[in-house]
């Protein structure tokens, strides 16, 4: 079934599409400078916490990577992690709070420090009160209004996140509604700040993903340290080089037939 064309207006173009994007982006502009001044010149994280968030990664990558590094070097990257007297696991964990997620602090019973909430909140606040600002803005005013068009064909399934806000089964699925082209900002706009701000900006992605996971509890570094020296005590050493040619002529032959 072909759709028919829709010929968008000029005047949607220039109040509705552009004061849209316009306006995103300057309100981004505005929470990158303004999160600059609300957060503290305090280092978010202290050294020592790197240190061990740090440590955990690397034993964990030597235990997983174990068959592409010669047999002397395995052995000396362990004994350098679980040494008994002087191993990097075995270091005594003074702190047991992550000083990067207070809500997990709270929820294992320690108390956080009230600058990181105060912190977390002024973070949290900066994103969604403008964000719903926006949102009711575009849905009073320009609500079922059709701003644009993608330059290429698209499936059914692509409805729901182009047209939010139009129940309309004979537009064509390649046409995008306000509400859409909100979103659509919302989460590609990181780019255009990155260009005009510097890689240092905000994105909202990231903190959203933040917000979802902050009542997680983070483990605490001295489970973790234990956790990584056991398993790099359990590895068995299989160096997989020699094996790496027969294993690619196997390969490229199952490929070619």
């Amino acid at each position: 079934m072909v759709l028919p064309e829709v010929y968008l207006d000029a005047q949607i173009r220039n109040w509705v599409l552009v004061p849209i994007s316009f306006t995103m982006f300057v309100v981004g502009v505005l929470r990158h400078f303004m999160n600059k001044l609300m957060t503290s010149t305090k280092a978010t994280a202290e050294l020592k916490s790197i240190r061990e968030a740090q440590c955990v990664m690397r034993a964990g990558r030597l235990a997983t990577n174990v068959g592409y590094i010669p047999h002397r070097a395995f052995r000396t990257k362990r004994y350098f992690f679980t040494n008994k007297e002087t191993g990097a696991l075995h270091e005594k964990i003074e702190s047991k709070n992550d000083p990067m997620n207070p809500m997990a602090s709270m929820a294992s019973g320690q108390p956080a420090d009230p600058s990181q909430l105060v912190e977390m909140m002024k973070k949290s606040m900066g994103m969604v009160v403008p964000q719903m600002l926006i949102f009711q803005w575009v849905s009073f005013f320009f609500s079922g209004f059709v701003v644009a068009k993608v330059p290429f064909p698209l499936t059914m399934r692509f409805r729901g996140m182009l047209q939010r806000g139009i129940d309309l089964n004979s537009l064509d699925v390649a046409y995008v509604s306000s509400l859409s082209w909100y979103f659509l900002n919302l989460f590609g706009m990181r780019g255009l700040f990155s260009l005009v701000l510097g890689e240092n900006t905000i994105d909202d992605t990231a903190m959203m993903q933040q917000q979802m996971s902050m009542g997680m509890q983070a483990p605490e570094a001295s489970k973790a340290y234990t956790q990584a020296k056991e398993n790099l005590d359990l590895v068995m050493y299989r160096w997989f080089m020699p094996d790496m040619e027969g294993s690619c002529v196997n390969l490229l032959k199952q490929k070619v037939g």
